[in-house]
């Protein structure tokens, strides 16, 4: 994997794990509080967090054979 197709991989994971995480800690919040409220940071981290991640373990394991 190059560098440029790592970014584009961080610039599509980044948003839809920031969209996931921020739904998910909404409905947490309605659920477990009975107030509809994003966790932001949460938000915030869990998408630079796994936008990063992700494309590294996927470079990673692309370069191996036989997996």
């Amino acid at each position: 994997m190059n560098t440029r197709s790592f970014f584009v991989e961080m610039a599509i994971t980044i948003p839809v794990t920031f969209v996931v995480a921020a739904v998910v800690t909404y409905l947490y919040g309605m659920v477990a509080h009975g107030a509809g409220a994003v966790n932001w940071d949460t938000a915030f981290h869990l998408a630079f967090v796994i936008g990063i991640v992700l494309p590294l373990t996927r470079a990673g394991a692309g370069g191996r054979k036989g997996s």
